[in-house]
Formats: structure tokens, sequence, C-alpha cells
């Protein structure tokens, strides 16, 4: 009897991202509304964070709303009718359910059912983990065309008392569609984390002791001292590594478009690389906060409107977040 073999998929050789999209919250949030509970100043909130404004959403706005917005946009820019789009892929830590997915939501509003769709948490890291999958997906014909979302509605899990975390975060989303391409357009991704520092940075409790009675909502906490040491050292050499991964140099790059943790954290990156002045380098954070799994969509939008040149350059781009997983690659601009 003959052995049967089994068939595998195989797809395009190179992938890019198509285009983007973005949607930030409704609300323009400074930081004198912020500074009572936490007993602080503006000054000091700039100082360390280099937040003047953040974005945040109205009550009746969720982040799958904002996931639908930033897909819409990034689908029509591309120029691919949803329908081809058959893999959906969201990365968040703020969907208010724990099922259905957000992504298969989405999938249904934007026209690209019946495209496999899935939610995944790799929190601030999420989006960079999510550009990896895509990007293997088509690789191995297992998807076409891709559509990957950074979603959250961070104010959601906020304590507005608590001085570590609460005055950084915002809401908002960014997307891509991802799809063949006759160049490399996506670099290898450099990712991983470490466990064993996970209480560093995530929720104070569970919903089950919230449900128990035993503890309040859970929110995000940080030992600030812990993750910026940690994003600023450790990173960096992530970073290196993305570039040697991809075969470039810090002085190949158009821009550098890192998590919108900190802009303290931003401005060591750019020495520790050594960055060239000709490097564009993402300050999202200014005005939009800390978004977590959107910020770096959401950023990569903001400095392809405000430096259409940009466009066709390297990106390198790095995540890095609660759980301490981090993610990076290098991508060509659409």
């Amino acid at each position: 009897m003959t052995k049967p073999t089994l068939q595998q998929s195989h797809g395009p050789q190179y992938t890019r991202i198509l285009s983007v999209g973005a949607a930030r919250g409704d609300q323009i949030v400074p930081n004198d509304d912020l500074i009572g509970p936490i007993n602080s100043s503006d000054e000091w909130i700039q100082q360390r964070t280099g937040i003047i404004t953040r974005t945040r959403a109205s009550q009746d706005v969720l982040a799958v709303d904002l996931a639908t917005d930033a897909a819409r946009e990034a689908i029509q820019r591309s120029g691919i009718a949803p329908e081809l789009i058959d893999a959906v892929i969201i990365a968040t830590i703020s969907n208010t359910q724990q099922t259905p997915s957000m992504a298969a939501v989405v999938a249904e509003r934007v026209g690209a059912n019946p495209a496999a769709a899935y939610d995944m948490n790799a929190a601030c890291a999420g989006y960079t983990y999510a550009i990896a999958q895509a990007d293997a997906l088509i690789r191995t014909g297992v998807a076409h065309f891709a559509l990957v979302i950074g979603a959250e509605k961070l104010s959601d899990v906020v304590d507005p008392t608590d001085r570590s975390i609460s005055f950084l975060l915002g809401d908002g989303a960014g997307a891509v569609v991802i799809g063949p391409s006759e160049f490399p357009g996506i670099s290898s991704t450099v990712w991983g984390s470490d466990g064993s520092k996970a209480d560093a940075v995530g929720m104070d409790h569970t919903l089950q002791e919230f449900r128990r009675g035993e503890a309040a909502w859970p929110t995000l906490r940080q030992e600030g001292q812990t993750v910026f040491r940690w994003a600023v050292w450790d990173m960096a050499k992530v970073a290196k590594r993305a570039l040697d991964a991809a075969g470039i140099t810090s002085d190949q790059l158009s821009a550098f478009i890192p998590h919108q943790a900190n802009m303290r954290i931003i401005d060591e990156f750019a020495k520790q690389l050594k960055l060239p002045e000709s490097v564009v380098i993402a300050r999202d954070i200014a005005t939009t906060g800390n978004t977590s799994a959107a910020s770096i969509p959401l950023a990569t939008h903001r400095l392809l409107e405000e430096n259409p040149e940009l466009s066709g350059g390297l990106a390198l781009q790095i995540g890095f977040g609660a759980g301490l997983v981090f993610g990076a690659q290098v991508v060509v601009l659409p």
C-alpha cells in the first residue's frame, strides 16, 4: 500500500504592510484633569513622561468600536476588497468580554466574514506579535491578506488614584492590512518574555477575587523603576538584535517607532541605538498617551500623516510591556 503524502500549504515569499488606519479616543484629557487624585502637577507628569494630553474614549465608545474605525480606514487605504481579507488579528488587553473575540466582531463589521479571527494578549508588545503572526500566515499560504489591529480602551482598567500608571494611559486603535509583496517588507521578528518579572506590571487582582468580594475591580499597576530599567537597558539590546536580524544598520532607517510608553524611554533608546538625526522618531505619546497594543500603529499613522516622504522607508518598531514580553521587527512603511 502506497504511503499517503500529506499536503502542506505554501504562500508568497515576501509580505509587506499595505496601509495603516487609526482611531483615537474622542476626548482630549490634559494633565490638569488628572493631577488631583494623585496629588501631582502638570510639570511633574511632563518631566517624567513627556505627556501633555492623552486621548480617552467616552463611556459608550468601546475598544471594539475604535478597532472598527481604524480597520475601515486601513482597508479603504489598502485598495483591497474586505472580502479578500481572510485573517483578522486583534492585539488587546481591554476586551470587556472574555468571549466572543473582538476580532470576530470587527471581521463582521468590516465585511471580512468568514475570515479567521482571534484576539491575542501580549500587552504592549501585542502589535509586533500580531505582525509576526500575520507575516507567517501569509507566507505559509494559510492566509492571503491579513488585518492586524492594536486596540485598547485603557481608561476602563485604570485607577485614577494610582500614581504609578493612571496618568500614562489613553484609548485608541491602529490597524494595518498586510499582503503579499514582490520584495521583503517585514523582517524576522525578535521576540520573547521574562516571566520572572511578571509582577512588575499587570493587573492587581483577578476577576474571581472581585466576584467573591475579596478585592476591588482589577486595575493596571506597575513598579515604575523596574519597568523603566528593563525597558531602557534590555529593550535597547532587543532593538539591536532586530536590526541585525533584518541585515541593516541604524543609519539605514527612515524611522524609529517604539512602543509609546514614556518619552524618557524613547529618548534613551535613541541614544543607545546611536540613531542619526536623519531618523525620524515617533513621539506620539505627547498627545495620545500610552495606548498599549495600539501605540505603535497609532504612532505610525501620525508619523506618515506628518511625514509622507517616509513612505517606502525602513522603520524599526519595538513593543514591550506587561508580563515583560517584547517583540521587534523592521518593516517597510506603506
